[in-house]
């Protein structure tokens, strides 16, 4: 108990700069990955390409090598001054986009095709239809999984500790680093820090859930 008493400020502020990474992360894959669905069922060839290959590749590469690529390749690459934390958010939000993408897809697969038909026929466009037809109804299959990768992201915030980022992580390692207490104890407290992000994103996406759950 003296550990959390001890430093209540620092796991205040690595509580919630894993909340703060952890959201901006979402929001950043959120977009990107509802983009790239949109891209994968686009009737255009370029867009379908473009899409494919993003999720093919960030499905199939490490986060470490994704947080290497970012921290170490935009410096490389003249786009330096970004700080430690935006980092993080785009190699986490891009990584988890891809798996959006195909839980939104897979959401958009279980869409009758007579309604995308019927939007056509009353001249709507493909975005038109994708956005007000499509994807709210794609929503209710698509919800619970990415739920579960929302959760996933939390998790895998902490691997930003290794970059500089300030979060739960990396005050499990100051404190084993400056202090004597019981790991045991440190490492408890983490987790059940980690525990409380978790059930309040498992808790959102419940309500979500049962708010477009069709009533029967």
């Amino acid at each position: 108990m003296n550990v959390l008493s001890d430093h209540f400020a620092e796991f205040r502020e690595g509580f919630l700069g894993t909340v703060e990474l952890t959201a901006s992360s979402a929001l950043l894959a959120l977009v990107l990955g509802i983009l790239i669905a949109g891209f994968r069922v686009s009737p255009v060839p370029a867009l379908r390409a473009f899409g494919t290959a993003w999720v093919t590749l960030l499905r199939n590469t490490p986060l470490v090598l994704l947080f290497l690529a970012v921290t170490l390749g935009l410096p490389a690459l003249g786009l330096k001054g970004w700080d430690s934390f935006w980092l993080a958010v785009l190699a986490l939000g891009c990584y988890t986009s891809a798996f959006v993408c195909e839980a939104v897809r897979s959401g958009i697969n279980t869409v009758p095709v007579g309604q995308a038909e019927a939007a056509r026929s009353i001249g709507m466009t493909f975005t038109q239809t994708l956005g007000q037809i499509v994807l709210p109804q794609a929503a209710r299959t698509a919800i619970p999984p990415i739920g579960s990768l929302m959760i996933a992201l939390a998790k895998n915030t902490a691997i930003a500790s290794g970059f500089n980022v300030a979060e739960l992580a990396a005050l499990q390692k100051q404190l084993n680093a400056d202090e004597g207490y019981n790991i045991y104890v440190i490492f408890l407290w983490i987790a059940l820090c980690y525990l409380i992000i978790t059930f309040a994103i498992s808790g959102l996406f419940r309500l979500l859930e049962s708010r477009l759950a069709v009533t029967r």
